[in-house]
């Protein structure tokens, strides 16, 4: 089964005054949907926009695996265990927040920040926080998240370029830039695409495209 989510259908939040603007693609703060909770380990989804000088100022959490990929400009990342960076356009960031950990996270640069992130449930909770930045990921290296038992794929293609998407239990798609066909949809920027049960599945670009995929268990 497919089941494609259109990005104008996702949860607009942020605040605007602040020069931060939000879209959540599952129940997220004041937002609640109780038939949009989660897929499977995926517990959010949120597009983030931050102007020169605008951040979320330090805040907790805990028993969540909190994965950001940066699309433009520069992530400012500080936390409780001492992790100080500045995380950039194709970076990857992952903060495991265990069993508590604060953190900042700002535009600190000059220009527009743009970022996806991914929050997703541990398999068990508790354990110490753990911080990994991947610098310039490329398509061929999957990132392994064992905590949750998924795993990330990037894939940026050019038009009419094809790949496999993963065959697994479950399988979330989101697509960052361009338009991709996935079975006979079509998919556009913000657009996501929950996975159940398919094998064989081929991604086409229609034009030059950058995608996240989610490869999850049952």
């Amino acid at each position: 089964m497919i089941s494609v989510h259109r990005a104008e259908a996702r949860f607009l939040g942020g605040d605007r005054a602040a020069g931060i603007l939000s879209r959540h693609a599952f129940s997220f703060g004041s937002f609640y949907d109780p038939d949009n909770l989660r897929f499977g380990a995926i517990l959010a989804c949120n597009e983030e926009r931050l102007a020169p000088g605008a951040g979320f100022d330090e805040h907790p959490h805990s028993h969540t695996e909190i994965v950001t990929w940066v699309v433009e400009g520069e992530l400012t990342h500080r936390d409780s265990t001492g992790h100080a960076t500045v995380v950039r356009a194709g970076d990857l960031q992952h903060l495991g927040a265990a069993a508590g950990v604060r953190h900042v996270e700002r535009n600190d640069g000059d220009g527009p920040l743009t970022f996806v992130q991914m929050w997703l449930a541990p398999l068990e909770p508790g354990g110490e926080p753990s911080y990994t930045i991947v610098p310039g990921i490329a398509d061929a290296t999957p990132y392994a998240l064992p905590a949750a038992g998924a795993t990330l794929h990037v894939r940026r293609l050019a038009a009419g370029e094809r790949t496999a998407v993963p065959d697994a239990a479950r399988a979330y798609v989101h697509v960052v830039a361009g338009r991709v066909g996935i079975g006979d949809e079509t998919l556009g920027p913000g657009d996501a695409a929950r996975i159940t049960g398919e094998q064989g599945l081929e991604m086409v670009a229609a034009d030059a495209a950058e995608v996240l995929i989610w490869e999850l268990p049952a």
